[in-house]
């Protein structure tokens, strides 16, 4: 089964997680099926092209799980569950790199529909290689390149390009970049990240128009940006 078919799901609930199995299985895909958080500590994301995640997991607790899969460097879709509509919640579980969150009860059809649709996104990742048309990000080996040239980074420009890549297609809040990625002993402040931004996207060259800037909010690392 290619990967591009593989799918964890990490849900409790068994009567709802037989559900999505099915539903899954009936639409093409090879669902794998974990019950606690502890599990899905073990399970290695590589291999998986999507993650569906609960947050009330026994054992480990669904942001953990979450934590821990971009802690390895991994760009792996994930979609939320949860049967809290709590917008702080929300708001956690997008920060620290969900890609989508899904109140419960929903249909199981909608939760189908937002898994191909992420999957119909263009980025790839092979290996910790993240590609982006004439970009490529190795998060493994902290390089990048733009047409096979080798683009020479210092540490938080790396850091700074590599948090939009494991979200591909997703703003990223300035706040949130300032908390993780800048350095605070070094006054980290949102003027210093977008000093930091200006001088990665000069470096970037002709690539750069894969980052843009989000108003109001961030910036994000676009795969299919104008020419």
């Amino acid at each position: 089964m290619p990967v591009s078919q593989r799918i964890l799901v990490v849900e409790d609930d068994v009567s709802l997680g037989r559900q999505i199995v099915a539903h899954l299985e009936g639409a093409g895909f090879e669902p794998t099926w974990l019950k606690d958080g502890d599990a899905a500590l073990r399970e290695p994301a590589k291999g998986y092209a999507l993650v569906v995640l609960d947050l009330m997991l026994p054992g480990a607790y669904g942001l953990d799980v979450l934590k821990h899969i971009r802690a390895a460097g991994s760009a792996v879709p994930v979609l939320v569950l949860s049967a809290r509509n709590d917008t702080r919640d929300k708001v956690r579980a997008l920060q620290l790199g969900a890609d989508d969150f899904v109140t419960k009860p929903f249909f199981p059809e909608e939760l189908l529909a937002r898994v191909r649709a992420r999957l119909r996104r263009p980025v790839m990742e092979q290996g910790g290689l993240i590609q982006s048309g004439e970009l490529a990000i190795d998060l493994a080996a902290r390089s990048v390149t733009v047409a096979g040239a080798t683009v020479d980074l210092t540490k938080v420009e790396f850091d700074l390009l590599a948090a939009l890549a494991r979200r591909p297609n997703s703003a990223i809040e300035r706040a949130w970049l300032v908390d993780n990625v800048l350095d605070p002993e070094r006054e980290g402040t949102e003027r210093t990240l977008d000093v930091h931004m200006s001088r990665l996207r000069k470096k970037l060259g002709a690539a750069a128009r894969h980052v843009a800037t989000v108003w109001g909010v961030g910036y994000r690392l676009e795969t299919q940006a104008a020419s």
